[in-house]
């Protein structure tokens, strides 16, 4: 560590060389600056620097080097790890750095490294152009999109990485790299599931497909329904086109007008149905489901970026996450899934969801580090809740929901879904097969292990 006198001189200069703002213990707007999306998160970093564009980035990450700072950064703050935040830490922290360009005559688009999916969906919807984005507006685009990415559009479009472009990097030793399949392939390989391991992404440029329509029809049901909404919800899948896709879940009846007034508070199961197509081909698919006993529905075209608002969290609560990805979804299996919700913490911002791959996404490049790319479903436990009373509550049930369906499990998982649960579910993100490539990558870019505020990939 650099002495008080060096730490405080080199601050100094960091304040007044940084077009953004920097905070530091004790300043004003600090303790809102470390603030992020799981309130379960409480780390009170050394530095946060507001970086207002790439070259703020370079002049933070040598900054951080000189006093031997490890580095966090923050795009969406999203991550239920928090790792946006560390202790004692750098936050390089990128959510000025907003800006999406469309290019509608090349269908692609650049996201800057601060932006959520709110901005690149409203940027790209005036185009009737879309690409495939996480399942909330307010996730940050850069993490989830490095991550691998999954959302309403995958089966049509693949993952988030089978869209990647290009990526523009600043490294651990303050260089900035462009990475794509000609410049930097084997680190453009590594960034399509490798997450922030291996430097700062302030750009990212996105593939781009034509949405001239989108539809939804969106059912709630009584619970005792539950057993036959999935069942009818995966014979619909199985039979439809790789333009349809959504989720069963379960959840807390919200108080939103269409919701029946005795359902609000109550545990309900909930059909999404989504289609990418007009109303009258998502109403033929959704026949099965409409035939089913429900209470209330919502049917017909929505726009996209609308429906990614549709089960936004508020930020301030308490989240723990998880996932298993499965071979497939028998009838033993829809039977488990339905049972663990009647312990499913209620009323609270949870949900207990399970939706589809294949398609797109089963079809996709086969050599970058996704290992659940070939899982037909996935079951993903997400707890949200307000009390830190019901800690140990919530995240029991998550953990059980774990537990009752890892029978079926392919042993792979989405690295965005869960927290901090150890090494070999970092490796069963990856691919245990592609650790050594990965470790190789890093050992290229951070030799020193400086981005580490993640699902970390320790350089060989």
């Amino acid at each position: 560590m650099a002495s008080l006198s060096k730490a405080g001189a080199a601050l100094a200069a960091l304040r007044e060389d940084l077009t953004g703002d920097v905070f530091a213990p004790g300043d004003p707007g600090y303790d809102e600056a470390r603030t992020v999306f799981n309130a379960m998160i409480d780390r009170r970093p050394a530095v946060i620097a507001q970086c207002a564009h790439e070259a703020d980035v370079v002049r933070a990450v040598r900054f951080g080097r000189d006093l031997d700072l490890h580095i966090a950064v923050r795009g969406g703050g999203h991550s239920v790890a928090g790792s946006a935040l560390g202790d004692g830490a750098l936050v390089i922290d990128l959510r000025r750095m907003h800006e999406v360009t469309v290019d509608p005559v090349g269908q692609a688009v650049r996201v800057q490294g601060g932006a959520t999916m709110s901005h690149l969906d409203r940027a790209a919807e005036p185009y009737a152009l879309a690409t495939t984005g996480g399942r909330a507006s307010t996730t940050g685009v850069g993490g989830f999109v490095l991550g691998g990415g999954t959302g309403w559009l995958d089966r049509a479009f693949g993952l988030a990485v089978d869209n990647l472009l290009g990526v523009e990097l600043v490294t651990a030793d303050g260089s900035r790299v462009r990475a794509n399949t000609d410049e930097h392939p084997e680190l453009f390989w590594a960034l399509h599931g490798g997450g922030g391991n291996f430097g700062i992404a302030t750009a990212l440029t996105l593939e781009l497909h034509e949405l001239p329509a989108f539809s939804i029809a969106f059912l709630l049901h009584r619970p005792e329904v539950g057993p036959d909404a999935v069942r009818t919800f995966r014979e619909v899948i199985r039979t439809g086109p790789d333009e349809a896709g959504g989720a069963v879940l379960y959840l807390t009846g919200p108080p939103d007008e269409f919701v029946p007034g005795e359902l609000v508070g109550k545990l309900v199961c909930a059909t999404l149905l989504t289609y990418v197509g007009g109303e009258e081909d998502l109403r033929k698919l959704a026949e099965p489901l409409l035939a089913l006993p429900h209470e209330a529905e919502t049917v017909g075209p929505m726009p996209y970026a609308d429906v990614q608002c549709m089960l936004d969290d508020p930020p301030g609560l308490r989240n723990y996450w998880s996932a298993e990805y499965v071979t497939g979804l028998p009838d033993e299996l829809v039977d488990v899934y339905c049972a663990r919700a009647n312990s499913m913490p209620v009323p609270s911002n949870t949900q207990h969801l399970i939706f589809p791959q294949g398609g797109a996404i089963a079809s996709g490049p086969a050599e970058y580090p996704v290992p659940y790319r070939d899982a037909p479903w996935a079951v993903h436990p997400f707890g949200i809740w307000a009390d830190p009373a019901d800690d140990e509550r919530a995240v029991a049930w998550v953990r059980d929901v774990r537990a009752d369906v890892r029978p079926w499990s392919t042993g792979a998982v989405y690295l965005n879904f869960i927290g901090d649960e150890g090494t070999d579910r970092v490796v069963a993100g990856l691919g245990a097969e592609n650790g050594l490539r990965l470790a190789k990558v890093k050992r290229a870019y951070d030799p020193d292990n400086v981005f580490r505020f993640n699902h970390n990939i320790r350089p060989v």
